[in-house]
């Protein structure tokens, strides 16, 4: 029976990566904070008999480095996430995305010198890519930040910052790793809290509205159905080819997130109403919005033969359900 650490186990993904690893057999390990996660999410798991949660920070040496002692393998999904976080804890937001991951990686590497294999997934994230100009974004494209008076990206240099890490102890010190750039990630128990269009706008929708587009809603997204992505992440770690890569995870099918929130409307509530306001009217000025976000998602297809599964119509009729409580 394989140990799997998760951190960030109490979140959205986390909580359904913890639920997938114990169907398969698992014994499981959720390491939350609580900062954003909370162990509502894991009251499925938590009935399981192989199943630990454990309250605690990534940055704490001493608890990780128990937690290694016995990890057969460590899903490093903990970060502070959501462009309402970083504009209001920017400093939080960089030294939790940055140090967390080098603790991680340097107990992995003391329990590698005692001869103990302990693969690693690190969670990164789209916004590695900055503000790539290209339709769809590939794992060699080079990545395109703005200056640094922009605090909007630097989410995405600190998630850069762990690949580089991650990478490097790939490199001096053979750990066996997997990175997964993952795009925007929906379903149940996801909330609209920290700005994520899709169930904001399913919140906004049940309540009577309005919906609130940036801009002029023509911004480009894909939504990932958090099974797919889940599924993806262990067909990954199960695979020996995809050890030392990168690979984007998510959803290949784009949409303007105006026609998004038109189609929320229509499914959850016909006679809620979109209002459009500047972005800059909902977030700092040193926030700055993405306007096209497609992954190119063939590496991870023809490393481990992934496809989603999920439509977005279907994701949006599902994600509809349980905000209403029925599922």
């Amino acid at each position: 029976m394989k140990h799997s650490v998760i951190t960030g186990g109490a979140g959205f993904i986390g909580s359904h990566l913890a639920e997938a690893l114990l169907a398969r057999g698992d014994h499981v390990t959720a390491l939350d904070d609580e900062s954003t996660g909370t162990p509502d999410n894991l009251s499925a798991a938590a009935a399981h008999f192989n199943f630990r949660y454990v309250k605690g920070s990534v940055t704490d040496r001493e608890l990780i480095r128990r937690l290694t002692a016995t990890a057969d393998e460590i899903y490093h999904l903990a970060a502070t996430v959501g462009v309402s976080l970083l504009a209001e804890h920017p400093v939080q937001t960089l030294e939790n995305n940055v140090a967390a991951t080098g603790v991680l990686l340097e107990e992995i590497r003391r329990e590698q010198a005692r001869e103990r294999r302990i693969k690693f997934f690190f969670a990164s994230s789209h916004e590695v890519y900055g503000k790539n100009p290209r339709p769809e974004w590939s794992e060699d494209d080079d990545l395109c930040f703005g200056p640094t008076e922009m605090m909007r990206w630097s989410y995405g240099a600190a998630k850069a910052i762990g690949e580089f890490l991650t990478l490097a102890y790939r490199r001096e010190h053979g750990l066996p790793t997997v990175i997964g750039r993952i795009f925007n990630v929906v379903g149940p128990r996801q909330s609209g809290a920290f700005g994520t269009a899709l169930p904001r706008f399913v919140e906004a929708a049940l309540a009577g509205g309005p919906l609130i587009v940036h801009d002029d809603g023509l911004q480009v997204r894909c939504f990932a159905h958090v099974a797919d992505v889940v599924r993806a992440i262990l067909l990954l770690m199960d695979s020996d080819r995809a050890e030392g890569g990168v690979f984007n995870v998510g959803s290949d099918e784009p949409i303007a997130i105006l026609d998004l929130a038109k189609k929320v409307v229509a499914l959850v509530n016909p006679q809620a109403t979109i209002q459009f306001r500047s972005f800059n009217e909902v977030y700092p000025p040193d926030m700055e919005d993405c306007r096209r976000c497609v992954p190119d998602i063939s590496r991870l297809r023809n490393t481990v033969g992934y496809f989603p599964r999920y439509g977005l119509d279907e994701i949006l009729r599902e994600v509809s359900a349980w905000k209403h409580g029925q599922i």
